[in-house]
């Protein structure tokens, strides 16, 4: 009986949670990770809104006359529904982040799509009047059951280049420079404006929003655009 239920353990965590690894995060099949190979890029940013760092990332991309994507967790947009307001008024794509920054592996997709991303686009819905349509799971862990029902209405991204901002560490070798190195044509970038979730540290993004500031400015100057993720995307049209 022991060997049953340690091989019926295996196929499961197999089929619902490897599988789908492999085939969003490695093969890049059934979620978009980069947009075409033009000079435009899309900045995203998950785990906010934070009402510490999220302004302040604000005010940089109004500097820097960049529109970003702000996947935002539902109960953050809830509690803090005039930064959230803040965010789409100033031109900013919101997409949904979970209701809380929990991986999908851990529940079911009924329970995913019920109790986050639907809740989430509600509440994002009731403050914008928009309703998002993309969604990025927390890690871009996704469980077998999300491909089949979360595709029907949301486009599910996830990013071509990772910042790794979320640990002060990355003092180490400065966001600049390695943004820079890694940024190609159509590059969709992983970013985070808030530093409360598990695995991340809270002074990271004062880093993250420093760096970014002339990460713009060179980028820009180098002849690329950034845009929204959607407004990427649609250039494949």
């Amino acid at each position: 009986m022991s060997r049953i239920i340690v091989v019926s353990l295996t196929l499961f965590i197999i089929i619902y949670m490897f599988i789908p690894y492999l085939i969003t995060r490695i093969w890049g099949l059934g979620v978009t990770m980069r947009g075409r190979s033009t000079r435009q890029v899309a900045f995203t940013f998950d785990d906010g809104p934070d009402p510490l760092h999220t302004p302040k990332l604000l005010d940089v991309l109004k500097r820097q006359g960049v529109k970003g994507t702000f996947f935002v967790l539902g109960s953050k947009a809830e509690q803090n529904p005039e930064l959230t307001r803040r965010i789409h008024q100033e031109g900013h794509q919101i997409g949904i982040h979970n209701y809380t920054h929990l991986p999908n592996w851990i529940m079911s997709p009924r329970h995913i799509r019920k109790q986050h991303v639907q809740r989430s686009a509600d509440i994002i819905e009731r403050i914008t009047g928009e309703r998002p349509t993309f969604y990025r799971p927390p890690w871009g862990i996704l469980n077998m059951g999300d491909l089949f029902s979360l595709r029907k209405s949301y486009r599910i991204v996830l990013w071509s280049v990772m910042g790794g901002d979320w640990k002060v560490q990355s003092r180490a070798q400065p966001l600049k420079e390695k943004l820079m190195k890694r940024i190609k044509p159509g590059s969709i970038i992983l970013l985070h404006d808030s530093g409360d979730t598990w695995g991340a540290e809270e002074e990271a993004p004062y880093l993250m929003i420093e760096g970014l500031e002339e990460v713009l400015e060179d980028i820009q100057m180098k002849g690329y655009q950034c845009l929204r993720t959607d407004e990427l995307l649609m250039q494949e049209s």
